[in-house]
């Protein structure tokens, strides 16, 4: 069916041209119109001096590209009449260019027209062969990088590939790379919810994301340089003269291109192959074969006709490049066309065969019925179950075959084919399909959660909200009040307080009002509340949500629950900051996570080393982040970040390296520091922080804890704000970070005030917690009950809810927690109770009706504990009673 024809309009006021108006009026199926308001810029004078071009459209173009370079050339006439040269730019060539081309003409000479100079200067310095050519590349590289999406899933059906790998791309740092992501993205679309996928891994299957999605990349770049061509005027005069570098600009966009189209194709005919072999009809697959030896035919072209088009780039012949990268892009259009031929025919053919293989009295045999009828029907995605039934439907609708299976496989193939021809009205309708597949609300992306946060389940939910009370129960032991404040502050209390980790806080939007940041942490927003309040003195704990821009991984999210405690004020020395340390081992045994340590340091003796060692004080922040990498990396790659990337000299990083290896017991590591001559004690900072310590540790050691410290040198909290007793918790054998952490921060508070006040705190890693408490569960096989129901409320009868209300409203006016069911079913109550783990069941059958009463039966398993005939006043009170013993 032909494509009906429409009128493009040139000059007139905010018009522009496309690339697909280009590619339509080169092939036919659209008109030009030059606007009346660009005819009147226009002269209707006679050069004074007639002149002669050697402008002519090269030879090697073919009748498209010619078509397409002289609808570039006339809106470049166009455009030029609002340059220096309009006045000698005439109406008589931009007409007659336009009559030829709405007339179908396949040439144009331009050595039989009189021009005028500006006209001479338009036609020798447009470059609109080149501009026109890669105009015809960007409107079929555009359609191409959607329609082999859509074939490649048909692919990865008809391989069974493994397509997991689709969903690991967007690694959620920002960094991943976007089109492929997208083309992934289309994919799961088109594959969702196929049961064929996922059986093997098929290199050419997991190419897929990348090579289509370099393609799409490099086509968007080439559109962007290509309509900024299109619609730029060509300079006369001094300003117009020289060498502009379009074809330089142009060839260098194309190269990009030509390589992105032949990795394109290369990648489609091996999943073609692939799909030739999975035609399990072996009839079928021999009467393809023939259509496989020219998909390798063109493979070959392919990869010749590359090599070839990189000499003419080579060679500075830029408009035979663009030719040849076109040429080359109409291959790839047919290996694609047989990739979609394999993969259908892989996919569909035995069952359109079958349809065609009948008897003489128009019936199946009866083998292929019953064969037929014992198959078990393949289930398609959603998306390409469409798709394939588009193509059938295409296949079948005008069907004029005569009978014989070869001519009608090869008028099917050919119909296929048309299907991916840029050049027939059929590669619209196939390219619809696929838009509206890939962007209908019923087919769209399925929804997913943002990278570095998570949905918690019943059962988890349960989990979590057991340890949140053990949290609160440790916390309030210990004296602590409660304390929220918002999700976000102001961007300026944030800032400045995490040091190389404030990259890490989440900016929100300007709404036109105050600059405002997601909290990093519960520290800070403690910290600015006790000075805007004017408290001297606070214990307080909080439990919320936390945000960090960070890179997602196990243990590591976005969205957080932080679990803090923190003591303001001046108290005896190091009491806060024992007790702190002590609820944080409190918590963690009480949590029955399993083995665990608290590394501790000190910052002052952090502070002492590095000064010690040559430092400068400029650079202890710095470099205490990069030592606070140690429990991640090896000391040399940390040496080499402290040389390489912070400046210091390789004597001094070595130095520190003897200082951060020490670890040990806490009160042995501190008398080896604190031996007559250690350098330690001639610092005045770490000699006041191993005093600090000694006085912790006895405390700790008296208060039953101190197996559970590690003295650690190696520890050096990264955020800016600590100035003592540091601190970390760690769960051995669990490769989930950090547990909980805290330390002293005694000038923290009076960055938002006049007063200092010192204070010391701790957090819970909430989240890696219960990852660690996931993972105990499953090793240990235990059945979590999300709800805490004691009593199910059975109406073993339909249209009864009245009666359900007035029993079960009894219960919950005793405080009993109770669930209801209204159902005839009887194992419907059964297995809801037992599903739910429900321990008591109320239940009302027929004869409970009639006679008033009710049974109470034991629902746990092994027990046949029932009562009978329970009068409905007193079936409370029994419960009651049962319940508590």
């Amino acid at each position: 069916m032909a494509a009906e024809r429409f009128s493009i309009s040139l000059g007139g006021k905010g018009s522009s041209l496309s690339s697909s108006s280009v590619y339509k009026v080169s092939a036919g199926v659209a008109q030009v119109r030059i606007d009346s308001s660009a005819l009147d810029r226009l002269s209707n004078k006679n050069p004074q001096s007639p002149q002669k071009t050697s402008f002519a459209i090269p030879l090697c173009l073919t009748v498209e590209e010619v078509r397409a370079s002289l609808a570039v050339l006339l809106n470049k006439l166009i455009l030029s009449t609002s340059s220096s040269s309009s006045s000698t730019v005439r109406t008589v060539l931009p007409v007659k260019l336009s009559e030829s081309l709405n007339s179908k003409g396949e040439g144009f000479d331009f050595s039989e027209i009189d021009l005028s100079e500006g006209e001479c200067t338009v036609l020798e310095k447009s470059f609109a062969p080149l501009i026109a050519i890669c105009s015809v590349i960007d409107h079929k590289s555009s359609v191409l990088s959607q329609i082999v999406d859509a074939v490649a899933a048909l692919s990865c059906e008809a391989t069974k590939a493994d397509v997991t790998s689709f969903s690991s791309l967007d690694s959620g740092d920002g960094f991943g790379d976007k089109d492929a992501i997208a083309v992934a993205g289309d994919l799961k679309v088109l594959l969702n919810g196929s049961k064929l996928v996922g059986k093997k891994e098929v290199e050419a299957v997991s190419k897929i994301p990348r090579i289509h999605g370099r393609f799409r990349d490099v086509a968007k770049s080439v559109h962007a340089v290509v309509r900024v061509e299109l619609n730029s005027s060509v300079k006369g005069g001094k300003s117009g003269s020289g060498n502009s570098g379009t074809g330089e600009a142009l060839g260098t966009t194309l190269s990009a291109l030509s390589m992105a189209i032949k990795n394109l194709g290369e990648c489609s005919f091996t999943r073609a192959k692939l799909c030739f072999e999975s035609i399990e009809n072996e009839d079928l697959k021999n009467s393809l074969s023939c259509f496989s030896e020219k998909c390798s035919l063109d493979y070959e072209s392919l990869k010749n006709g590359h090599k070839v088009a990189y000499n003419a780039l080579f060679d500075e012949d830029y408009c035979k490049f663009a030719h040849l990268v076109n040429e080359s892009l109409g291959i790839v259009y047919r290996i694609v066309g047989w990739e979609a031929v394999a993969a259908f025919f892989a996919l569909q053919g035995g069952e359109l065969f079958s349809e065609k293989s009948v008897d003489a009295n128009g019936e199946e045999p009866k083998t292929d019925k019953k064969k037929k009828k014992n198959e078990k029907k393949a289930v398609l995605g959603k998306g390409t179950s469409i798709l394939l039934q588009f193509i059938k439907d295409r296949l079948l609708g005008d069907d004029t075959s005569t009978g014989d299976r070869v001519e009608t496989l090869k008028q099917w193939v050919e119909k296929v084919l048309c299907l991916l021809n840029p050049e027939d009205h059929g590669a619209a309708c196939f390219l619809d399909k696929v838009k509206e597949i890939v962007e209908s609300n019923e087919n769209r992306r399925l929804p997913k959660l943002p990278k570095g946060t998570r949905d918690f389940a019943k059962e988890q939910m349960t989990v979590r909200e057991k340890v949140f009370s053990i949290i609160q129960d440790v916390f309030k032991r210990h004296g602590a009040s409660a304390l929220d404040t918002p999700v976000f502050e102001l961007r300026e209390t944030l800032m400045g307080k995490y040091g190389e980790d404030s990259k890490l806080i989440y900016d929100i939007a300007d709404q036109g009002g105050e600059l405002c940041s997601l909290r990093y942490d519960l520290t800070v927003p403690f910290a600015r509340y006790v000075a805007m309040n004017g408290i001297t003195s606070f214990k307080r704990y909080q439990i919320a949500k936390v945000y960090r821009r960070d890179n997602p991984s196990k243990g590591r999210y976005r969205e957080f629950y932080q679990c803090d405690l923190d003591i303001a004020g001046l108290f005896e020395r190091m009491g806060p900051d024992f007790e702190i340390v002590k609820i944080m081992t409190e918590l963690l045994d009480e949590l029955q996570i399993g083995d665990y340590e608290v590394k501790l340091s000190h910052r002052k003796l952090l502070d002492g080393m590095l000064e010690i060692c040559g430092v400068p004080p400029e650079k202890f922040r710095t470099i205490c982040s990069s030592i606070d990498k140690l429990d991640k990396q090896s000391f040399e790659q940390v040496k080499k970040e402290m040389v390489e990337e912070k400046g210091l000299s390789t004597e001094t990083a070595n130095r520190i390296g003897t200082f951060v290896k020490e670890r040990g017991q806490p009160m042995e590591l501190l008398s080896k520091l604190r031996e007559e001559g250690s350098e330690l004690l001639t610092n005045a900072s770490s000699k006041e922080a191993l005093e600090d310590l000694s006085i912790m540790f006895e405390a700790l050691e008296r208060s039953n804890c101190s197996n559970r410290i590690v003295f650690d040198l190696s520890l050096a909290r990264g955020l800016d704000y600590y100035t003592g007793v540091i601190f970390e918790a760690v769960c051995k054998g669990a490769e989930v970070g950090s547990i909980g952490a805290g330390g002293r921060y005694d000038n923290l508070i009076g960055m938002f005030g006049t007063r200092q006040v010192p204070a010391v705190g701790m957090s819970v890693g909430i989240e890696r917690v219960f990852n660690i408490l996931e993972e105990l569960q499953k090793q240990q096989k235990q059945v979590i009950r999300s709800t805490e129901t004691q009593v199910l409320v059975s109406i073993m009868a339909d249209n009864k809810l009245a009666e359900a209300a007035e029993l079960v409203s009894q219960l919950w006016a005793a405080k009993i927690k109770a669930e209801y069911l209204v159902s005839k079913r009887r194992t419907k109550h059964f297995d809801r109770a037992t599903e739910s783990g429900i321990p008591w069941m109320v239940i009302v059958g027929e004869r409970e009706l009639s006679e008033g009463v009710v049974t109470l039966k034991k629902v746990v398993k092994g027990s046949e504990e029932e009562y009978q005939g329970v009068r409905r006043d007193s079936f409370v009170d029994q419960l009651l009673k049962l319940l508590t013993t």
